[in-house]
């Protein structure tokens, strides 16, 4: 009975791999079509959903929503270390750019039959517990 209140994020990510999918925003070829600026597509979604991300947070904030388990949704400042940003984003970036996924899309196209794509997904897992690993020697 503990795994059925789970069902519900299960079907979100069920129907955003699907919206991935119909969108080609999983697509290898349309990932770096992007980073040689031969498209505007990937953009678009992008910027589709920055746009919802920001009307979504201003949602929450003029309406006070709270989250699944009724616990205040609470947005904290950014931090003014541009550094940190810029490094991380350039990480970021060249993974997505040399592996042509990013974690959506990675899942999305192990979903579809690109197995190859497990390789991709250990190699995040493996980073992500690297990270928590040196998480408290990092300048935070």
């Amino acid at each position: 009975m503990r795994m059925a209140k789970y069902i519900k994020f299960l079907l979100v990510g069920v129907v955003f791999g699907i919206v991935m999918a119909k969108s080609e925003a999983f697509s290898w070829y349309r990932i770096q079509e992007m980073f040689r600026f031969h498209s505007f597509h990937m953009y678009g979604i992008i910027g589709t959903a920055v746009t919802l991300g920001i009307l979504g947070v201003a949602l929450i904030k003029r309406f006070g929503i709270r989250d699944f388990a009724g616990n205040p949704i609470v947005f904290h400042p950014k931090e003014k270390s541009l550094w940190r940003y810029l490094l991380g984003g350039t990480l970021f970036g060249l993974g997505w750019a040399l592996s042509g996924a990013c974690p959506g899309p990675m899942v999305v196209n192990i979903g579809y039959g690109y197995l190859t794509f497990f390789i991709v997904f250990l190699f995040a897992i493996l980073g992500t517990f690297l990270y928590g690993v040196v998480k408290n020697k990092l300048p935070h």
